[in-house]
């Protein structure tokens, strides 16, 4: 797990993202390629950055194998973030905790997903997160991360 925050000091930006990537999201490139893209976590999480250098806002991405770990991350999320981007990943459809830690920051957040889950196995059809997310964005692979920050940043602008 690692904090990649992309602002400097001297930098201004109007709002602030947390981008979280839930389990095995580390595995970006290796996993399954077919399915989940050639493009590494890294790799996307550079191309938020540029994005979010674009949109004048400070992106800041975190990745967790642990559900734990993750609503943490959100409850902090509440005093330095205007927004969420999540691909909770499996927890997607199980976690009812980051469902409620998402709820309970209020903070406006979309849900994206690399593949499109409503074409996978049954189980991937329901999102815990869906019912209090702004939007959803599946199917693009890397680049349903970067509609889903355009549209979260659109929201907020408002």
């Amino acid at each position: 797990m690692a904090i990649v925050d992309v602002a400097t000091p001297s930098e201004s930006h109007e709002f602030s993202v947390l981008v979280l990537h839930g389990p095995n999201l580390n595995l970006l490139g290796l996993r399954e390629p077919g399915i989940y893209g050639a493009a590494t976590l890294a790799q996307i999480d550079a191309r938020l950055v540029e994005l979010g250098k674009s949109l004048n806002v400070r992106v800041q991405s975190f990745q967790s194998n642990h559900e734990g770990v993750l609503v943490d991350t959100i409850h902090a999320a509440r005093d330095t973030h205007h927004g969420i981007v999540i691909n909770a990943g499996a927890y997607t459809h199980t976690s009812i905790a980051i469902r409620d830690a998402i709820s309970a920051v209020q903070l406006p957040t979309v849900e994206v997903h690399l593949s499109n889950i409503y074409k996978r196995e049954e189980f991937r059809h329901h999102s815990h997160l869906a019912s209090i997310a702004v939007g959803q964005v599946s199917g693009f692979g890397a680049s349903s991360y970067y509609l889903g920050l355009q549209a979260l940043v659109a929201h907020l602008e408002g």
